[in-house]
């Protein structure tokens, strides 16, 4: 009976051992194969780090390929506070050639993160300023390409074509409305550290940027130059409230130039006020374009045979009111009974024929 119990148990305890056996074989399995992905991305995201790269975007053209609105490669500033040993020096040089305050910048080296963008004093910076940092070669300091925008005609076509933020977004103009197709994907630098920030000796990880969409415009850049020289002009002469002029292909309605005065350098947007850099005038102001307007609307009622100019009159009583504006002729009192030849003889600044509702109406 004793030697039976004894089999009993030995049976049950080896039952026990097989039991857990499979158990870890299964829970290895379940590791290793089935949460393999999940797991190995969550321990990736604990020893991974990215050094981003900024994409390039896109170029905007005139209609013959001149470059309108491009970029030009600049360095920004970007810590790993793990991998820094010497917090104040480093804080104490960096503070230095950056001409910021000494706490400012230990804010920064001393920031509880894996990466640390110094923003935005560390942002955009010029060749002579990145050498310097460069050459300390300190540890945890590095310098990531970025790209900046360049407006190679500053104030050309300021207000058409907008302009970006320290981030390279679009903020105005076609830069704005165009904004998802011309800005790309970033980059990055992949590696691994441990928890002290220490670099792994395990492969690195190059993930290239994607530029953004090119943009051609209808603009033609040799009619854009004569338009800008004509609108300076204009201000020079006459010191003119402000200055439009826009230049269209009348067989398609393309626009070959437009611009206006006032207008802002797009490289440096922010030495202007908001009303400046979004007075859009060509686009948004309302404006009448003259007496020579008038040709055209008679032409167009002669050709619709809706007058007659020497049997048709009209009364010209100097005013007139047409969906609730108020119209003046220029003469005061206005030309009185006149045909409709004596209204162009006279260029009449109010027409209208009560038999046809034709209106040709003063324009300036």
């Amino acid at each position: 009976m004793f030697f039976r119990d004894i089999h009993t148990r030995i049976k049950i305890i080896l039952i026990a051992i097989i039991f857990l056996f499979f158990l870890i074989v299964f829970k290895v399995f379940y590791i290793q194969v089935i949460s393999y992905n999940k797991l190995n991305s969550k321990a990736k995201g604990v020893w991974s780090r990215n050094l981003p790269l900024e994409a390039n975007r896109g170029n905007i053209y005139d209609r013959e390929g001149v470059l309108l609105a491009g970029n030009v490669t600049t360095t920004s500033l970007v810590l790993i506070p793990n991998q820094i040993k010497d917090k104040k020096d480093t804080a104490s040089k960096l503070a230095s050639i950056l001409n910021v305050g000494e706490k400012e910048m230990m804010a920064h080296v001393s920031k509880k993160t894996s990466i640390e963008r110094v923003h935005p004093e560390g942002r955009r910076l010029s060749y002579e300023i990145a050498d310097k940092i460069n050459e300390l070669k300190l540890p945890g300091v590095y310098l990531v390409k970025e790209a900046k925008r360049y407006y190679p005609y500053e104030n050309w076509l300021s207000h058409t074509l907008g302009y970006v933020g320290i981030d390279n977004q679009g903020l105005g103009g076609l830069e704005l409305t165009y904004d998802k197709y011309l800005t790309g994907s970033n980059g990055a630098i992949k590696y691994f550290s441990d928890a002290k920030g220490k670099t792994l000796s395990l492969a690195q990880t190059y993930e290239k940027p994607q530029d953004g969409m090119n943009m051609t415009l209808t603009i033609n850049y040799e009619i854009q130059e004569a338009l800008e020289r004509e609108l300076d002009n204009a201000v020079s002469m006459y010191s003119p409230d402000h200055a439009i002029g826009i230049v269209m292909n009348p067989n398609n309605g393309e626009i070959l130039a437009l611009s206006s005065r006032p207008n802002f350098d797009s490289n440096n947007y922010t030495k202007y006020s908001m009303e400046e850099i979004n007075r859009n005038l060509p686009v948004w102001m309302t404006y009448e374009p003259g007496s020579t307007f008038k040709i055209i609307t008679l032409a167009t009622s002669l050709e619709e045979k809706v007058v007659d100019l020497e049997k048709d009159h009209f009364n010209d009583t100097g005013s007139i009111t047409v969906e609730g504006a108020h119209l003046h002729c220029w003469r005061h009192g206005g030309h009185g009974d006149q045909t409709y030849l004596e209204v162009v003889e006279n260029s009449c600044n109010l027409l209208v024929n009560t038999g046809t509702h034709l209106s040709l109406l003063r324009t300036l």
